[in-house]
């Protein structure tokens, strides 16, 4: 669609008069420019002036407006280049701050020393070599760390999942001991990498039906541990650290993923297992985000449980704890869009796309999406 077209039809949508309406354009042709048409996600033919249309009419026209505020005054878009600059920080602010931590703690010397000592030096080349990278899911952006770390990574380091077979495992362990010239060498440093923590449930749980812990740090422990039954040996020394790396996460989600970790610390010991976790992040989002943190949105969250379709609820929902998710998977309230996809820990009237059929005798208004949501499984 045109945009001086879309616009038009979306000044009628809202009833702007002539002077809000050019001062709406202004922000709006800004924005989309700027950020919004970038989104992956968009229909072929569709960028966001067209999606925004779309999605107001599905409200009542007194609750435009406050659909809209939402849209104007909360929306939070983590766009490309923010999110490769998190990315193009990976190494020099987490990566090498921890190498040479490590070196400093076990030499007793200061870190500003480090680098002025041969032996420590030597000590952080042969520590760099011993660290391994594993994607959590495709917003691990393994390629982007690839191209920033040229010349200081070998693309060997690197792999996109962190459940491998045993031909994988021995080509990691093979090339390891090519890149430090020692065929004994083991791992010291891994990091198990992710875009995206809202609730920190996906990362570690516990699964009350299977009386378990669940979830993507449990698959990589599993991996590990039949890594060493299939090649006869640990892959890691005795004393490695598991490094956990979100590029964003929210304040409350970053929190309770670290108190599970530690809730399940006992469960996670065994032969072979990490002597230390620790969680770093490129961005934490404020405390005070979330829309149910501030009285200025009570309209908004009130058009969340108006207009929402409870198909969109699924087994893996359940899992967040909250049942109704018209303020996101786990009730975070969030009003964050990345490029790639919108984290189903956001508002649902963001991204939530449904027929709307009757339920239950009565019936449901269909959900129109805004910024549409790709299902993705790690």
């Amino acid at each position: 669609m045109n945009e001086d077209l879309g616009l038009k039809i979306l000044s009628e949508i809202m009833a702007w008069d002539d002077e809000q309406a050019r001062r709406e354009f202004a922000w709006l042709r800004l924005m989309s420019r700027l950020k919004y048409d970038g989104y992956r996600d968009f229909q072929a033919g569709m960028r966001f002036i067209e999606s925004l249309a779309t999605w107001l009419q599905q409200f009542d026209k007194t609750e435009r407006p406050t659909a809209y505020a939402f849209v104007r005054n909360a929306l939070v878009y983590v766009g490309p280049n923010e999110l490769n600059r998190l990315v193009e920080q990976f190494y020099p602010v987490a990566v090498r701050e921890q190498i040479v931590s490590m070196v400093a703690r076990e030499r007793s010397i200061a870190r500003y020393q480090v680098l002025a000592d041969d032996n420590a030096r030597a000590a952080v080349e042969r520590l760099r070599k011993q660290t391994l990278f594993m994607g959590l899911s495709d917003g691990a952006h393994i390629d982007g760390i690839r191209h920033s770390t040229v010349g200081r990574l070998t693309n060997e380091q690197f792999v996109l999942a962190t459940q491998l077979d045993k031909q994988k495992w021995e080509d990691l362990v093979t090339d390891l001991g090519k890149r430090v010239g020692d065929t004994t060498a083991q791992f010291r440093l891994v990091y198990l990498i992710d875009d995206f923590v809202g609730t920190g449930t996906s990362f570690h749980r516990w699964n009350a039906d299977k009386a378990k812990w669940s979830g993507k740090l449990q698959r990589f422990k599993e991996s590990l541990e039949n890594a060493v039954g299939q090649i006869g040996k640990h892959v890691c020394t005795p004393d490695w650290v598991l490094c956990i790396h979100h590029y964003i996460a929210t304040d409350a989600g970053a929190q309770a993923m670290e108190e599970r970790v530690r809730d399940a610390e006992t469960h996670l010991q065994s032969d072979g297992w990490a002597k230390e976790i620790r969680f770093t992040y490129g961005s934490k989002l404020p405390a005070d985000l979330p829309i149910d943190k501030v009285d200025e949105f009570g309209d908004f969250i009130a058009l969340t449980n108006k207009y929402y379709d409870p198909s969109i609820e699924t087994d893996h929902t359940a899992v967040g704890g909250v049942p109704h998710i018209g303020l996101g998977y786990g009730g975070c309230a969030l009003p964050v869009v990345l490029d790639h996809n919108t984290p189903n820990n956001s508002v649902a009237l963001l991204w939530a796309e449904t027929e709307g059929k009757e339920r239950d005798g009565n019936e449901v208004a269909a959900m129109r999406p805004l910024f549409r949501r790709r299902q993705r499984h790690s």
